[in-house]
């Protein structure tokens, strides 16, 4: 049976922590060189622990981006709903890192709250170091000395925006992590991870089932839709039939009808689902298990899965909630029915709660990785095109019967064929969704989307090397 393994991480841990709205996902964006986690003014705006492997001076780490720590003493008057499960993601990120960057703002000044975090970060007995963000000018970073007081031995200022005083935080991390391990530093060169995002609506499970999946409490939970913002990466290890596969779980933010976007953050947390949906190899579209639960959002995600050409497995979550009133063959016809162009993907139902059928989920995706391994060779190819055409005539579209000439792979992932034909036009669109549903059950694609191009079959051109039709004339032959 296919399981998911949760690798042991051999490289440092570096995590970054602080009071809501210091910089700390800028930070984070600036050492990775790159927009990983979102941005914005507002506090609160990360609430899962986003992580990423980053490089600085030859040295190799793993770097955890984390939500504000918006109050450690236990009031409860003020209280955003957030406040909790963020802070219990920043703990279990504190207690696992290697060294902290403790990140305040000179804006504000010397905060309560940073005083809290200073006080909480003593007793994790971990390295810390003191970043203080928005020093842009000399005036600021002469400010910074004020922050000596929560008790640290260097205050480094830093600006984010303009990337001033990187440097030298960086140089002290490298300073303070642990020794290399053997082997990580070096230039290996890995196997691309198969990289497999759950996407759905808000709200119908799709943080639940990376849980279930991972056998922890990888990412908060809640009823409340948009919870997810960022696209939160978690590396595996796929093992099946015998081997362990590298691969990387995205969940990712409820994509949410363009009307109801009311704010800056849902409209990021939108473009960071569709992005992980471009570059998944396989995307887990978690719907909901009931006559009515597809939805406009639901038939949007698929129409955006079916136009990446990306690999897709249904996923019918909640059919606990049915408990035998509905049977499983009506809703999936339901759901063949609503999502028409899902028709090559298999449907998978579970109950991410329950914990009910995660095996089967795992078994299908273990499938379908192995389907895009398939090689499928040229003359093979052809024959059972040809067969498919032996099988079923063409209808007559136009003024003649559709005609294949020749027949080629041009892409393993998605699977994508050329066919040279006598006329495109000549292609009624359901004879063009028979031959791909053929070739499906012929080479056994499964959970990929067959696409088939048409295309002219090129004429005769004569050579430039050939003789000329027109015979030359030659001159009087001299004497």
């Amino acid at each position: 049976m296919p399981k998911i393994i949760l690798p042991e991480n051999n490289l440092p841990s570096v995590a970054i922590v602080g009071r809501p709205n210091v910089g700390k996902s800028s930070l984070f964006n600036c050492i990775l060189g790159k927009r990983v986690a979102i941005v914005h003014e507002a506090s609160g705006v990360t609430r899962d622990r986003v992580m990423a492997p980053a490089s600085y001076s030859g040295r190799h780490f793993q770097l955890i981006d984390t939500g504000g720590l918006g109050t450690l003493t236990g009031e409860t008057r003020k209280m955003d709903r957030w406040d909790k499960v963020i802070a219990e993601q920043a703990e279990a990120a504190i207690e696992g890192a290697d060294v902290l960057i403790f990140v305040t703002s000179i804006r504000e000044g010397l905060h309560t709250l940073d005083k809290e975090v200073a006080q909480r970060l003593r007793t994790a007995g971990k390295k810390v170091l003191l970043a203080v963000n928005q020093c842009d000018n000399d005036a600021s970073k002469a400010q910074a000395v004020e922050f000596a007081e929560l008790g640290f031995s260097h205050v480094y200022p830093i600006s984010c925006m303009h990337r001033l005083g990187l440097k030298d935080l960086l140089d002290a991390l490298t300073r303070e992590l642990p020794p290399s391990l053997p082997g990580e530093d070096g230039e290996k060169e890995e196997e691309r991870p198969f990289s497999i995002a759950v996407a759905g609506r808000p709200n119908v499970g799709k943080s639940s089932l990376v849980n279930a999946l991972l056998g922890e409490e990888r990412v908060i939970v809640s009823d409340v839709p948009g919870t997810t913002r960022d696209a939160v990466d978690i590396h595996f290890l796929f093992e099946f039939h015998g081997e362990s596969r590298p691969a990387v779980l995205v969940d990712t933010a409820g994509l949410r009808r363009k009307g109801k976007v009311d704010t800056v953050v849902e409209y990021f947390s939108g473009m960071r689902t569709e992005n992980a949906i471009r570059r998944a190899d396989l995307v887990l579209l978690v719907v909901e298990a009931s006559p009515d639960g597809v939805s406009a959002q639901d038939k949007r995600l698929a129409a955006l899965v079916q136009d990446a050409g990306k690999a897709c497995i249904l996923v019918a979550n909640k059919f606990d909630l049915q408990r035998g009133e509905h049977p499983q063959e009506e809703l999936s016809d339901m759901l063949r029915r609503t999502l028409p162009g899902m028709s090559y993907a298999p449907i998978v139902f579970i109950s991410a709660k329950e914990n009910r059928n995660l095996g089967r989920l795992l078994d299908t995706a273990a499938e379908v990785l192995e389907n895009t391994r398939i090689h499928i060779g040229t003359p093979l190819l052809n024959r059972v095109l040809s067969d498919a055409f032996s099988k079923r005539t063409p209808p007559v579209v136009g003024n003649a019967p559709l005609k294949m000439y020749y027949a080629s792979r041009i892409s393993a992932l998605p699977p994508r064929f050329l066919l040279f034909v006598n006329n495109p036009a000549y292609c009624a669109p359901n004879y063009l969704a028979y031959l791909r549903n053929e070739m499906r059950q012929a080479f056994g694609l499964a959970g990929l989307p067959v696409e088939l191009v048409l295309r002219e079959k090129p004429r005769k051109v004569t050579s430039f090397h050939s003789p000329s039709r027109t015979p030359h004339k030659r001159g009087p032959k001299k004497g």
